[in-house]
């Protein structure tokens, strides 16, 4: 998979199979379009583009929303090279970006920068200046510039329609099992050990306190959560506290995970967490 920073490093390909959109998460409903987006580039022998944001629009147009994101960009970049993707384009989100209207966005980007052919959309996909272009008007582009679409429905789990939003909710509320079977795989965290206070050590359960430190990433309620902890490629079963440091009441918020048959000095080292359920309050 070859990643662009922005088009300036892109060169116009023949025929190109193209979806955009912002994909936080890479949940399950993107899945479905990724899979969709593979197939027909085999099926037409076209290279694949996927197009995505860097801000996440919403962070750029209403700042004042603290939205938090569900994965990091490094996250994502190793979920796509799973479905073996040709190109990955990160376009710069900015204000003077929003404005560009739905015409110019499939017209000059899409079209004559990329070399659309084949467009893979989600079933409620929306794009340009106020999310004004919808499937009326992708229809009318589609005709004039020549190239075809193709709509993926929402992927539903118990009924439910799988979306980046509803992830968030279920992150926010600590239901990490209904998370992770709306992402297909475990949520997780990444940080740096740092030094704590020593007193789980004092106490019989030395843990690991980590510093989270991409502070757009979202992160669950609080409480006790069982987990995997994965440190220098191997992998170990443990628990983690999200929240204040419940036996001393000092009203500081913090990540302590207590990792299971493990007593190496890991400090200053970064570890990586994916949550398997939530266990109890803190």
């Amino acid at each position: 998979m070859k990643i662009h920073k922005g088009l300036d490093s892109f060169d116009k390909l023949t025929s190109a199979v193209v979806t955009t959109g912002t994909f936080d998460g890479v949940h399950l409903g993107h899945k479905k379009i990724l899979k969709k987006l593979i197939s027909i580039g085999k099926k037409t022998s076209s290279e694949t583009v996927l197009v995505t944001f860097f801000p996440h629009p919403r962070i750029v147009l209403f700042p004042d929303h603290e939205l938090k994101l569900i994965n990091t960009i490094e996250e994502n970049i190793e979920l796509f090279k799973e479905y073996g993707i040709d190109h990955l384009i990160f376009q710069t989100f900015t204000k003077d970006f929003s404005r560009i209207t739905a015409l110019e966005y499939i017209r000059d980007i899409l079209c004559q920068k990329i070399g659309l052919t084949e467009l893979v959309i989600g079933y409620d996909h929306h794009f340009g200046r106020n999310r004004e272009g919808g499937r009326d008007k992708l229809n009318e582009y589609a005709e004039l510039y020549e190239f075809n679409i193709h709509e993926v429905q929402a992927h539903q789990f118990n009924d439910n329609s799988v979306s980046s939003t509803k992830i968030r909710t279920a992150i926010n509320e600590g239901d990490l099992e209904l998370t992770n079977d709306y992402l297909g795989y475990k949520f997780e965290i990444s940080g740096r050990v740092i030094k704590g206070n020593g007193r789980g050590a004092s106490l019989g359960f030395p843990t690991a306190n980590v510093d989270v430190e991409n502070k757009n990433k979202i992160l669950p309620a609080d409480g006790v959560y069982a987990v995997q902890v994965i440190y220098n490629e191997k992998t170990f079963n443990g628990m983690l506290n999200i929240g204040n440091v419940p036996t001393f009441n000092q009203g500081q918020k913090s990540i302590e995970v207590h990792i299971f048959d493990f007593n190496q000095l890991i400090y200053n080292n970064f570890i990586k967490i994916r949550f398997i359920k939530r266990i109890r309050n803190e």
